[in-house]
């Protein structure tokens, strides 16, 4: 379930899993690819960033490129958490709210911060 407002880029390279849902104001650049898996929830304000730009100045100017984000299952942004394009999230994750995932981030684990690191290992219990 998607709450409005919801913004992206196409919608078309948009592939979420089943039990999807995603809070007030989310932002997906879908330049490239964006896969989410089964059982995500992403809080208000997330925003999935595909888009991206050549750092020299004058390339800049007439180049954009996109770089795609995959997300496991079962994972948990919080509110206004930003990923970077290119990032891999991996199952059982939670993503502090307000951060910045510039880099992968492996199964199992809370990231928090700008730039996200590693806060703590989860361990999640048989249901």
């Amino acid at each position: 379930y998607i709450e409005p407002p919801f913004y992206c880029d196409y919608g078309f390279n948009i592939n979420v899993g089943s039990n999807f849902y995603a809070n007030f104001g989310c932002v997906l650049l879908d330049c490239a690819k964006i896969t989410i898996g089964d059982n995500c929830f992403l809080a208000p304000g997330v925003k999935l960033y595909t888009a991206t730009h050549p750092l020299d100045a004058i390339q800049r100017r007439k180049a954009e490129f996109a770089q795609k984000i995959t997300i496991g299952n079962d994972v948990w942004i919080g509110g206004d958490a930003i990923i970077c394009p290119g990032c891999t999230i991996g199952s059982r994750v939670t993503i502090a709210a307000g951060s910045v995932v510039t880099k992968d981030v492996p199964d199992d684990v809370l990231v928090a911060g700008i730039p996200a690191t590693i806060k703590k290992h989860i361990q999640s219990k048989a249901s």
